[in-house]
């Protein structure tokens, strides 16, 4: 055996005692305590396999170098099931030339790698005699004499990785969730920073907590305790709870200070809406939108102004038939005919967003427009939406949406309503029976699929 000592110092003549004995540390002195209360595995224990796993699942949260994980992987080599069993000792004995051919190491690498391997309290060295690593094993392969690395430490601290490994893979899974909660955090403030832009609310002050909130997740994407990560992540969800209470009173605030006729086209005249004096009436063929059985590109439905419903055939000018008498109207499910009061009340999600109690279309766009934030829709998608059914048509169908369960969707009510609008454009969108679906089953949590 080889006469150098894994213990502390360089001076390897200092470490040594006459007649070639390892020297004993205090690192080694600790270890051999460690391995002295070897007794050997229990039945379910799972043998010397078992004990590798266990290091090596541990071994990244211990802060244990990749070397010294390979170097215990490739001693284990040499062990055997029995060497584990009660009354017996695993150890092994690899020569120093063979350790440093297998591990690639040259002669002082390999001296500094054992003593590591002590200091770290995983294995003990058991000198022979001569100095030298040798065993002998009787027939039924039971050690019956050895001299190199003692494994006995490791078998003592079984429970102890098992339990370190447990922990390290609860604190990953909660750094995990805490860097998820960080992003969604940061995303729905920058959501916020957007809609203050878009709407002129003090913009410079909302887009700078937006900046900030992206400098501290940058910081905490460097961080892997969940004590800091929990600190970051309460704070920034604390700043989007405030940042989203003054929005909203902000929009209160201007609502409420609004004159009673508003720009009803402030994105453009591209998808400007029928505009008309809004009158609640009790005929409920008045300020109706009708959805047609076959969608297209063009807006399908119509916004029949007051004192002219909307017809069958989707024209609103008057029709007479025998003796100027208009035909009675002959609705069969096809067209379907919904007033603005009537979609708040199959959409109530609608209602807060709504600056009078007696909508008109326009209103019931605006609050669409500001809905589709707390469904994920985003704007780009609501524009398409208006180009592909038209401003009234894509608010009852974001109304819809608002109306669904949680548990409705596959994915995201936003991936639901982009469903809706790719149908749309193939023409094959039906709003009309989804909304007798919903009058028929309001007082109801079922929900029938659009068509």
């Amino acid at each position: 055996m080889e006469t150098e000592s894994p213990g502390f110092g360089q001076n390897t003549k200092t470490n040594q005692r006459s007649g070639g004995l390892r020297r004993l540390s205090l690192a080694m002195i600790a270890t051999d305590r460690t391995a002295e209360g070897f007794t050997g595995l229990s039945d379910g224990a799972g043998g010397p396999g078992a004990v590798l796993a266990a290091f090596k699942a541990a071994a990244p949260y211990l802060g244990l170098p990749p070397r010294v994980v390979h170097a215990v992987d490739w001693l284990f080599r040499f062990t055997q099931r029995q060497d584990w069993e009660p009354g017996a000792r695993p150890v092994v004995w690899p020569s120093a030339t063979v350790q440093q051919a297998d591990l690639d190491l040259g002669v002082s690498q390999t001296k500094a790698l054992n003593r590591l391997l002590v200091e770290l309290g995983l294995v003990v060295m058991r000198d022979s005699p001569n100095g030298k690593r040798y065993g002998r094993r009787d027939r039924s392969g039971r050690i019956i004499e050895a001299y190199g690395f003692d494994l006995s430490p490791l078998g003592v601290r079984l429970e102890e990785f098992r339990a370190v490994a447990e922990k390290g893979r609860a604190e990953r899974e909660a750094v995990r969730q805490l860097r998820r909660r960080v992003t969604i955090a940061r995303k729905a403030i920058e959501q916020i920073a957007e809609t203050a832009v878009e709407v002129g609310l003090e913009p410079g002050g909302f887009v700078r907590e937006a900046e900030e909130a992206r400098r501290l997740c940058w910081r905490l994407g460097k961080e892997e305790r969940s004590t800091v990560l929990v600190f970051g992540v309460t704070r920034l969800e604390d700043r989007h709870g405030e940042l989203r209470q003054r929005l909203e009173s902000l929009i209160a605030e201007r609502r409420g200070s609004a004159q009673k006729d508003v720009e009803t086209d402030p994105k453009g005249p591209e998808n400007r809406p029928h505009q008309y004096r809004y009158k609640s009436n009790a005929d409920p063929e008045q300020d109706t939108v009708s959805g047609i059985e076959k969608s297209s590109p063009a807006p399908v439905m119509s916004v029949a102004p007051t004192g002219s419903p909307g017809l069958r055939d989707g024209s609103s000018g008057p029709q007479t038939g025998r003796g100027g008498q208009k035909p009675a109207l002959q609705d069969d499910g096809t067209v379907l005919r919904i007033t603005p009061d009537e979609l708040v009340r199959l959409a109530p999600r609608l209602r807060p967003y709504l600056g009078r109690s007696s909508p008109a279309w326009p209103d019931v766009v605006e609050a669409a427009d500001w809905l589709r934030h707390d469904l994920g829709v985003s704007k780009p998608l609501w524009g398409e939406a208006c180009l592909a059914m038209g401003r009234e048509q894509a608010a009852i169908a974001l109304a819809i949406v608002s109306a669904r369960p949680a548990g409705h969707f596959r994915s995201t009510p936003g991936g639901y309503f982009h469903g809706m609008v790719a149908r749309a454009r193939a023409g094959e969108l039906n709003l009309g029976k989804t909304i007798w679906g919903m009058r028929s089953k309001r007082d109801t949590h079922g929900w029938d699929q659009p068509q």
